[in-house]
């Protein structure tokens, strides 16, 4: 924004995906060291924000943070609701129950679930040993990132499968549902992706996330960091194998009409200002 300011850009939009690692809430609040790197943000923010006509965010809390931290003027504000996927390329895929399965797509960052996913995962194999997980991503260098010594027990004792960053269409293919515990987030790409496929969800009740599952219609919706609750989540499909067809088609459902990318780029080049070019 300083950058086009500077060089007298007539229309400035700003977009901000999601709040990140420095405004996420651990179990125990922000660290000092988020706190630290939230004020240098927020300040940031603010110059940016000034400079600013119009400022793109992804889901309401976002919003209203990024207002009451940054000051984001509410009339500058645009809600996009996702970035959206291209749905011709995502197409539905028939539910896949033999062997229930779940997956997780993420950087292996603890404030996307990881830890709550795998230990969910060793309660449910406890019962149900057939049952496969999946956690597809790769190592980050994020401050928020675990080591793969912090999910080495999970592949020991197979638990889990790990390819690490992978093609994902494949493994969604064969997901019955795709799992997101994460503690905060945009609006989460691997989510409507999933989605598109027609894969049911389990996600939290937090920002970002809430905004991909209505609760009991193409999924459930679980308190953060919290693990039997995630684990009884998954039971209720692994006990009820015709959630994963029902909910699955209420998730493409919800995918065409929240987050068909066509739609949203049209939205996006009406806050741009920018005519489609035909």
């Amino acid at each position: 924004m300083l950058a086009a300011a500077l060089a007298g850009v007539p229309h400035r939009v700003a977009m901000v995906e999601g709040m990140g690692y420095a405004f996420t809430e651990s179990a125990n609040g922000r660290t000092f060291k988020q706190r630290l790197v939230g004020a240098v943000l927020a300040t940031l923010y603010r110059l940016a924000f000034k400079l600013a006509h119009k400022v793109v965010v992804l889901n309401p809390d976002d919003a209203a943070d990024l207002q009451r931290l940054c000051g984001l003027a509410p009339h500058k504000t645009v809600m996009l609701g996702g970035i959206g996927v291209p749905l011709p390329d995502w197409p539905l895929h028939p539910p896949h129950t033999q062997p229930i399965s779940f997956t997780l797509i993420a950087r292996l960052l603890r404030e996307k679930g990881i830890l709550e996913y795998l230990q969910a995962a060793r309660l449910v194999k406890a019962q149900h040993p057939e049952v496969r997980f999946y956690l597809l991503g790769g190592l980050d260098e994020n401050p928020g990132a675990i080591n793969q010594a912090d999910i080495q027990p999970w592949l020991d004792d197979g638990t889990v499968e790990w390819p690490g960053q992978v093609n994902v269409k494949p493994w969604l293919a064969k997901t019955s549902v795709y799992v997101l515990p994460s503690y905060r987030e945009g609006v989460p790409r691997s989510t409507q992706e999933a989605m598109a496929m027609g894969r049911p969800v389990i996600t939290t009740d937090v920002p970002g996330c809430r905004e991909t599952v209505v609760d009991g219609v193409n999924g459930f919706m679980v308190p953060p960091r919290n693990v039997p609750t995630l684990a009884a989540a998954m039971l209720k499909f692994v006990q009820n194998p015709s959630l994963v067809a029902t909910m699955g088609t209420e998730s493409r459902r919800l995918a065409e009409e929240r987050f068909d990318v066509d739609k949203i780029n049209q939205r996006l080049m009406e806050v741009l200002g920018v005519r489609e070019v035909r």
